[in-house]
């Protein structure tokens, strides 16, 4: 039987010494398994080839399906209309077993056509930007209420108005989303954008902090000024003590931590650091040489941002903190942290960073970078599945080499898988995640903007 590079990875093997790629492998951590043996050994991770999808929208394992279950364009509650470009998202438990999903909106203030605002203006009390009367900005969440035992979209309604280009975020112990918006726009005269006037009236580039209710609860539009302003993506909440962990969107980006004053009261201010590698001299992008390796261990320091609203990234570098580029897609389980440079590695396709939150210091590491497109293209959004991999959603919109934006499975040794493609056009995809039971998956097509919840016969399969 002769398979393709394609074919081999789409039915989830390696196969040692089978063809020229295998140090992407390597570089995945696959190294002690390859080693073991000569010639073709297949050893099986995924849920099996991807089938297409008759409606042509999502490609699935056998076995599997999904639903539609909010498209942009549709009417909220309360008259608004739900805007496109979805993007980061987390599912929250509901009452009578429904899953609360708040979402975000990657629009910024010259997209009114894509916005909440078709039919109605923003009420001021819930809008943080309102374009002067304008221009109000479109970006923000929405928030979708949706019954698995039955299928139905209970409701849908905005939850924060007046931000822009919501990107990335995360969700809280305590039950509530943080929204991040990706840009450092600031308040002035008017610009113009694809042919469209706008007008900022306040300054961008903060986290905003949206409660998970089924009822309708829209946040108070308060940006979390002491956490930093940066062209924002996404955040963890470490339970144990409240520590914030955020990812810049820059090629000179850093890793912030920011310490809270008052656990779980975000808004009572705090202190951002940003991370440093004390023992380490070289570029993490791994851009023109392999400076870091997989699974390299690296001590970890933390450094003081003085001024969190005045290019924080920069302050941070001149005091010695580690530079990552295009930080995004980040997640927390225990002590282990997930995070995600969308293009480093030197053919700049994606890297995977661990940092190990130990008492008595923290460890960073490489965890992944396969410099493959067939494997992992420029992953984003990124959770934890219940059977315990990590779960990537690629962006590599104008960059595809492997026809498709999929949704990649990686086990916790850093074994890549696809587990679902966009079979519908080039979008990205973005939102992944799980509902708290574990038996339904959330994620978005960001262009034209649908929400699929995905079901099937979910199973531990992590080697």
């Amino acid at each position: 039987m002769n398979l393709s590079r394609r074919q081999l990875f789409q039915r989830g093997f390696v196969a040692a010494g089978a063809f020229t790629g295998l140090e992407s492998f390597l570089r995945c951590g696959w190294a002690a398994e390859a080693a073991a043996v000569e010639g073709v050994v297949a050893t099986p991770i995924g849920f099996g080839d991807l089938i297409p999808d008759p409606a042509g929208i999502f490609d699935l394992p056998a076995g599997f399906s999904y639903r539609v279950i909010s498209r942009a364009g549709e009417r909220t509650e309360r008259g608004y209309t739900v805007p496109g470009q979805f993007d980061g998202m987390a599912a929250f438990p509901g009452p009578n077993g429904h899953v609360v999903l708040v979402r975000n909106h990657e629009l910024d203030s010259s997209q009114a056509a894509l916005g909440p605002f078709q039919s109605r203006m923003p009420e001021p009390a819930i809008c943080y930007d309102n374009g002067n009367e304008i221009s109000p900005s479109q970006g923000g969440t929405t928030t979708v209420v949706y019954d698995p035992t039955t299928g139905i979209t209970i409701r849908q309604y905005l939850s924060l108005a007046g931000t822009t280009r919501n990107c990335g975020g995360g969700p809280t112990p305590w039950g509530s989303w943080i929204s991040c918006e990706e840009t450092t726009e600031v308040a002035g005269p008017v610009k113009s954008r694809n042919g469209a006037a706008y007008v900022n009236a306040q300054d961008h580039g903060f986290a905003f902090e949206v409660p998970a209710s089924a009822a309708i609860r829209i946040a108070e539009p308060i940006p979390l000024r002491a956490m930093g302003r940066f062209n924002r993506e996404a955040v963890a909440v470490n339970p144990a003590n409240g520590l914030v962990y955020q990812t810049e969107d820059s090629r000179d980006g850093v890793l912030y931590r920011f310490i809270p004053t008052t656990l779980g009261k975000l808004h009572d201010g705090g202190r951002l650091q940003a991370l440093c590698l004390p023992d380490f001299k070289g570029d993490t992008t791994n851009w023109n040489k392999r400076d870091v390796a997989v699974g390299d261990k690296l001590r970890v320091t933390w450094v003081d941002i003085k001024d969190p609203l005045n290019n924080p990234a920069q302050q941070a570098r001149a005091a010695g903190a580690a530079r990552f580029t295009r930080g995004e897609g980040i997640w927390l389980s225990g002590e282990r942290l997930w995070f995600i440079c969308t293009d480093g590695g030197k053919r700049r396709k994606g890297q995977i960073w661990q940092l190990e939150l130990y008492n008595k210091g923290n460890l960073l590491s490489l965890f992944c970078e396969p410099d493959d497109e067939h494997l992992l293209e420029n992953g984003d959004n990124l959770t934890q599945a219940p059977w315990g991999d990590l779960l990537v959603c690629e962006d590599a919109v104008g960059n595809d080499v492997d026809p498709g934006q999929h949704l990649v499975g990686i086990t916790l040794s850093g074994r890549p898988y696809h587990f679902g493609r966009n079979a519908l056009n080039a979008s990205e995809l973005a939102g992944i995640c799980c509902a708290p039971d574990g038996k339904t998956l959330f994620v978005n097509i960001q262009s034209p903007g649908l929400t699929l919840a995905i079901t099937g016969p979910w199973k531990v399969i992590s080697l």
